[in-house]
């Protein structure tokens, strides 16, 4: 299985612009620019489609593994914040609430960090990747 985007820029780096777009029209010429990635402007920015990234395939790879496990998962929100410092991504940290029924605490912190080294992003991302965890019990 492939997938794609495309990012298509015009201008200088500082003044110019970019439009990205992916295979499923998710992003459809989705603005993003020198502004939206160091300053505050609208639009999105390469970090913040890696912490989507992360979050999202990190939860599924959670999720899997608890099924697997045989747990019920009710829920699960993972959120994703990547920190770019000097022209480089130096962290991504995952703080996850989830709703697993039937589970102890000391088990889903083993399912929890399973799933941090063996998620496709985490293996992809070259950066220190950290995660909290929260169990809230039904």
């Amino acid at each position: 299985m492939k997938r794609n985007a495309t990012a298509i820029w015009e201008g200088s780096l500082k003044q110019g612009e970019g439009r990205l777009s992916t295979e499923s029209n998710v992003l459809n010429n989705t603005q993003y620019s020198f502004k939206t990635r160091f300053e505050s402007g609208n639009g999105t920015n390469p970090e913040e489609l890696i912490a989507a990234a992360h979050s999202g395939c990190f939860t599924m790879q959670l999720t899997a593994y608890l099924n697997e496990a045989g747990y019920d998962v009710a829920s699960i929100e993972t959120k994703c914040d990547v920190d770019f410092r000097d022209g480089s991504v130096v962290s991504s940290h995952l703080s996850v609430i989830a709703r697993v029924d039937d589970i102890n605490t000391a088990t889903f912190q083993q399912h929890v960090q399973k799933a941090e080294k063996n998620c496709p992003i985490s293996k992809l991302l070259n950066t220190k990747i950290s995660s909290s965890a929260t169990l809230v019990q039904n």
